[in-house]
C-alpha cells in the first residue's frame, strides 16, 4: 500500500540515547532496551471515516518516539498496517451503500493527507489487511498445528469452521498470561471486550475471551482463499501480529498505540505471536491517552469528532493543531477546546517573531534542552517550554538593541550548529 510523503528533517547533531518510556506491561518507566537501532509498529486506522484528533493525537506521539530515536543517530524501521478489511467498514459501506474498497481508498487517502499536514514521518511499511493475507492464513495455521487455536462448531446462524484462538492452550505452552500486556483486571477485560469486536457469547468456544482468529466465508462478505482454513477471512488482532513477525525483529522494540488497544488488541496480538515461536511481541507497550470532547472520549461510534480535514480547512495551521495535541502529555486523558487551539496558536506566533532574532548557537541549545525533556517519558509539554524560554530570552536579547550582547557571535560557536527552526522540525516535527 502507499504510503505518504513526508520529507525526513535535516541531519541534527547526535544526542545521547537517555530515553524511559511508561511500558504498560512491566508499568514502570525504564528504558526499552540496549539500541544499536530502533524498530517501531503503530496500529493503523480501520478506514471507514476521516481522521479525528483522537487518532491525530497517538500517530503525532509515535511520531515524536521516532524523531527522538533519529535525534540520537538510531537507525528505526517503523511499521504502521491498514485493517481495509473488517466489521466497522463492511457495516459502514452497505449503511451508505458504497462498496467497501472505494470506501476504505477514500478514507485511506485522507488520513494520508492529514498525516502529510501534521508533519508525522511516514512507515518505512505500510501494510493494508488484504495485501496479507497470505501471511495471516500462514500464522492461523500454525496456531492451529501446535494446538493453541480451535474450529468452533456451527449453530443455526453460523456456519461451521471459524477460527478461534485458545486463551487456556497458549497460557500452559508459553510464559503469557492473559492480562499481562494490557493489564486490565478480569472485570475490565469482561466488560470491554464486546464493545471492542469481541463475541463472549459465541456458542462452543472454550474460553469467553477467546477471540477470533479467522472467519469463515459468509454470503455478500468479502473473502480470501484460507489454504486449510477454508475460504474467510482475517480476524483483527492476527493481522497486526503476522505483519510485525514479517517486517520486523522479534522482539520488535515499542509496540505502540491509543490507551483502547490494550486490550483486547494488544493483548492478543502479543499473545498470537509468542504462541507461534515462544518469543514476546515487543520490548515494551506504550499506549496514549484518550481525546475527548465535552467530557467524552472522542470516538467514531459517539460520532463526537473533531476532525483534522474539517480544522485544516476552516484555515487552521497544521502546525498549531500539532502544537495543541504536544502540549499534553501522551498518556494524559484530555479534552480538546477552542482555548486551546487558540493558545498554540498565540504560542507559535511567538515562536515565530523570536526565529527573526535567534543567534548562532541558539539552535544548539534548544535541541538539547527540548531532547532531554523528552527523554523522560517523551515529555512535550516540557519541550515546548524550553522552546517558550528561548524565545523569551531571544526577543529580550533584540530589544536590548545594540547595547546588549545581541548580534555577536561568541568564539566558541560550532559554524554546523543547526539553527532554531531546523532543530525544532526535526525533533518535534513542528514546521515553523
Amino acid at each position: 500500500m502507499e504510503s505518504w510523503y513526508t520529507p525526513l528533517p535535516a541531519r541534527l547533531p547526535v544526542q545521547p540515547d537517555r530515553l524511559k518510556l511508561y511500558d504498560t506491561a512491566s508499568q514502570s518507566v525504564r528504558h526499552p532496551g540496549n539500541l544499536a537501532e530502533a524498530s517501531l509498529y503503530v496500529c493503523g486506522i480501520t478506514p471507514y471515516d476521516a481522521t479525528h484528533l483522537g487518532h491525530a493525537n497517538t500517530y503525532v506521539t509515535f511520531d515524536l518516539l521516532n524523531r527522538y530515536w533519529r535525534a540520537c543517530g538510531l537507525p528505526v524501521t517503523y511499521v504502521q498496517n491498514v485493517t481495509d478489511v473488517d466489521d466497522p467498514l463492511l457495516e459502514r459501506a452497505t449503511a451508505t451503500g458504497v462498496d467497501w474498497r472505494d470506501l476504505a481508498a477514500e478514507q485511506t487517502e485522507l488520513f494520508r493527507s492529514d498525516m502529510e499536514a501534521l508533519n508525522v514521518l511516514a512507515p518505512d511499511h505500510y501494510v493494508g489487511a488484504t495485501e496479507t493475507v497470505d501471511w495471516v492464513v500462514g500464522s492461523v495455521e500454525a496456531l492451529v498445528a501446535n494446538g493453541t487455536a480451535y474450529a468452533v462448531p456451527g449453530t443455526d446462524t453460523e456456519p461451521d469452521g471459524d477460527i478461534y484462538f485458545s486463551i487456556g492452550a497458549t497460557e500452559a505452552a508459553t510464559h503469557w498470561t492473559l492480562g499481562s500486556v494490557g493489564r486490565l483486571s478480569a472485570e475490565e477485560m469482561v466488560t470491554v471486550f464486546p464493545e471492542r469486536g469481541g463475541d463472549p457469547d459465541r456458542p462452543g468456544k472454550r474460553h469467553p475471551l477467546d477471540p477470533l482468529l479467522w472467519r469463515v466465508a459468509r454470503p455478500g462478505e468479502p473473502s480470501w482463499d484460507g489454504r486449510s482454513l477454508g475460504t474467510g477471512r482475517p480476524g483483527w488482532h492476527i493481522e497486526c501480529s503476522a505483519i510485525a513477525r514479517r517486517l520486523l525483529p522479534a522482539p520488535f522494540t515499542v509496540q505502540g498505540g491509543g490507551s483502547d488497544l490494550r486490550f483486547p488488541h494488544h493483548e492478543f496480538s502479543a499473545a498470537h505471536a509468542t504462541a507461534g515461536d515462544g518469543l514476546p511481541l515487543a520490548q515494551a507497550f506504550v499506549h496514549a491517552g484518550m481525546v475527548g470532547l465535552d467530557g467524552e472520549k472522542m470516538s467514531k461510534s459517539l460520532g463526537n469528532l473533531v476532525l483534522v480535514s474539517r480544522l485544516r480547512s476552516q484555515g487552521v495551521e497544521p502546525v498549531a493543531i500539532r502544537t495543541t495535541l504536544l502540549s499534553n502529555h501522551y498518556r494524559d486523558d484530555w479534552d480538546w477546546t477552542q482555548e486551546q487551539l487558540t493558545r498554540s496558536m498565540d504560542r507559535v506566533a511567538r515562536w515565530r517573531h523570536a526565529l527573526d532574532v535567534q543567534e548562532p548557537g541558539d539552535g544548539t541549545a534548544v535541541l538539547a534542552a527540548a531532547h532531554r525533556a523528552l527523554s523522560h517519558d517523551l515529555d512535550a509539554p516540557a519541550a515546548l517550554a524550553e522552546i517558550d524560554r528561548w524565545a523569551e530570552q531571544a526577543v529580550a536579547r533584540a530589544e536590548r538593541g545594540p547595547d546588549g550582547t545581541s548580534g555577536t557571535q561568541p568564539a566558541d560557536v560550532d559554524p554546523a550548529s543547526p539553527d532554531v527552526r531546523a532543530a525544532v522540525n526535526g525533533l518535534l516535527g513542528l514546521a515553523l
